[in-house]
């Protein structure tokens, strides 16, 4: 520790003693001297602590600066929501090129505003808490507007003297990308297990129907019925095979401008033979000037047909079915299917679509899941509400000619 203001203190004592003694012709050494000299002294004594202490903390928050800036996280030191120090890392994630572009501004101004109650209290946790709290996962905005995800820890320090809060973290948008990937082919792979051990398990049925029928062909018990049965069975299997293919062999689809009542009459009139023979009357309702839309004419047919099919179905005492196409908002239209039929328990809508999942009794599944595949293909909407024993809507919603549409199929 250097002694610079004890020695210039003491020294100056010395000269104003110096100059009383030969202005006043009074003794050097007087009482006056020697406490002065000793305060002198004792304040410069002081004064180069001080000063050796200012510079040690000096010191030591620059070396701590030097340890932040080297770790690879990101760090932000703050105060009241006010950024006083952030290290290179931080100013990389940030998107700035120099600290003073993000030191001195508000947290506030890089926090997505949906996560501003969670900040909040989690600075409320920190002040109570000793240690850093568990990682969490905040969005924030980058100078160039885009978004990215933080996940990091908080601590309560002292910093150049003053209380602020430390958040350490790192970007992991890429990260959290790659797990949403990962987990989107884990689903994949999930259903394409489901769907292999579904048909498996339709097929098989009908192939033990079609062996028993063979083995007593060889005892030569030929009944008309037991051709008919083996040709209905095998029929069956072509169908399953079928529905199958649809969902799996990728189809270049052409879109074109459609009318979509032009698109319905034509199913309803497919249809009617079989609505007829089951005592169901299809009535349909269009409003006015309906808006064209953009599709894929075979596919958008096999849709109502499925919908129409499966709601005949359900009524097997015969009813009504009200097929109504509106104009839901602007640059959609609605086309809803209303049965009459028994109805679908709350709990199993939300399983509709799924492969092998119905509530028929030799259904698959599949028709409905290739529905769901189809609209979506559309940039539409296919939602089921349902009353038990009261009927079933379907509801419909696709872009009109205003919008475009885009097909990855």
């Amino acid at each position: 520790m250097k002694i610079w203001g004890q020695i210039i203190l003491v020294l100056i004592s010395v000269l104003f003693s110096i100059f009383q003694t030969l202005m006043g012709h009074e003794r050097f050494f007087t009482l006056d001297f020697i406490i002065f000299t000793f305060i002198a002294w004792l304040v410069g004594w002081q004064y180069d602590r001080t000063r050796y202490f200012v510079k040690q903390a000096q010191a030591s928050v620059e070396s701590y600066k030097q340890l932040l800036d080297s770790l690879p996280n990101a760090v932000i030191i703050h105060q009241d929501n006010r950024v006083i120090y952030v290290n290179k890392e931080a100013v990389s994630m940030i998107g700035a090129k120099q600290k003073e572009e993000v030191i001195g501004t508000s947290i506030l101004n890089y926090l997505y505003p949906e996560y501003l109650a969670r900040l909040e209290e989690r600075l409320k946790q920190v002040k109570k808490e000793i240690h850093p709290l568990n990682n969490i996962e905040y969005k924030f905005i980058k100078l160039d507007g885009s978004v990215f995800v933080f996940e990091g820890s908080s601590m309560y320090i002292t910093f150049a003297g003053k209380e602020a809060v430390l958040s350490i973290g790192k970007d992991i948008t890429e990260r959290k990308e790659q797990t949403e990937q990962l987990l989107q082919k884990s689903e994949k792979l999930a259903l394409l297990g489901q769907m292999a051990a579904g048909i498996a398990h339709e097929i098989r049925n009908p192939l033990t129907s079609i062996k028993g029928f063979i083995q007593l062909f060889k005892k030569e018990q030929h009944r008309v019925e037991y051709y008919d049965i083996v040709l209905s069975e095998l029929d069956r299997i072509n169908n399953i095979v079928g529905e199958f293919l649809v969902l799996a062999k990728p189809t270049a689809a052409v879109f074109a401008e459609r009318d979509i009542k032009d698109l319905i009459k034509d199913v309803v009139t497919l249809i009617n033979t079989q609505s007829i023979l089951n005592n169901v009357q299809i009535f349909v309702e269009f409003e006015s000037e309906l808006p064209k839309i953009s599709c894929e004419e075979n596919q958008l047919k096999q849709v109502f047909l499925n919908l129409l099919k499966n709601a005949i179905e359900a009524m097997p005492s015969g009813g009504t079915i009200d097929v109504k196409v509106t104009v839901k908002e602007e640059g959609k239209i609605s086309a809803q299917i209303i049965d009459q039929g028994i109805g679908i328990p709350n709990e199993r809508i939300p399983t509709l679509g799924e492969p092998f999942y119905t509530t028929k009794e030799k259904g698959t599944g599949l028709g409905l899941m290739t529905c769901y595949k189809i609209i979506e293909s559309h940039n539409g909407q296919l939602t089921i509400d349902s009353v038990m024993g009261e009927g079933t809507t379907i509801e419909i919603i696709l872009p009109t000619i205003t919008q475009r549409v885009f097909s990855f199929s």
